[in-house]
């Protein structure tokens, strides 16, 4: 992903006001970010945990969308969750379900759309062995090269911002 600057995040939201954009934290480390390992921007509001933001590179601009993270009971440390995005395999609480307003009027009506991701939003991370969950038995193998799972991770993204873009 190309760096983006903390102007063009903020810009970037389609589905918040100008005024929540504006006033959203970005990451902590936003200036120590690694770019290059990066295949979107996601991340936990530091000042807000219960909200969370990804922004997607798309080929005209990069698309920034809120997310609501509900609030949640315990969960078994038994079970285990796979990301609908990177298919990473996580003890359950390592995935979360992601809520996100629909850009435009249905969205301020209350429509959202969902979806499981990690829920430390480090996909591109985990899909390049940078980082490993906390799973038992480790991840899955595939026959997937390093790429085709880059490739399906920003897939599954990109038709997940076309739905709150009311695209699909």
């Amino acid at each position: 992903m190309e760096p983006l600057t903390d102007k063009q995040i903020r810009a970037s939201f389609v589905n918040c006001t100008k005024g929540e954009a504006s006033r959203m934290r970005l990451p902590a480390d936003f200036h120590e970010l690694p770019w290059d390992d990066l295949d979107f921007l996601g991340w936990v509001d530091p000042g807000a945990p219960l909200k969370a933001h990804l922004v997607l590179p798309r080929e005209d601009r990069p698309v920034g969308i809120t997310l609501r993270i509900p609030a949640t009971g315990r969960t078994s440390a038994l079970k285990s969750s796979m990301c609908q995005a990177c298919l990473t395999g996580h003890a359950s609480s390592g995935v979360t379900l992601f809520a996100a307003p629909l850009a435009g009027a249905v969205g301020r009506e209350g429509n959202t759309v969902g979806t499981y991701l990690c829920a430390d939003l480090a996909c591109s991370l985990y899909v390049r062995g940078k980082k490993q969950p906390k799973l038992r038995h480790g991840r899955y193998e595939e026959s997937l090269t390093l790429d085709e799972r880059i490739a399906r991770t920003t897939a599954n993204l990109s038709a997940f911002a076309d739905k709150v873009l009311g695209l699909r």
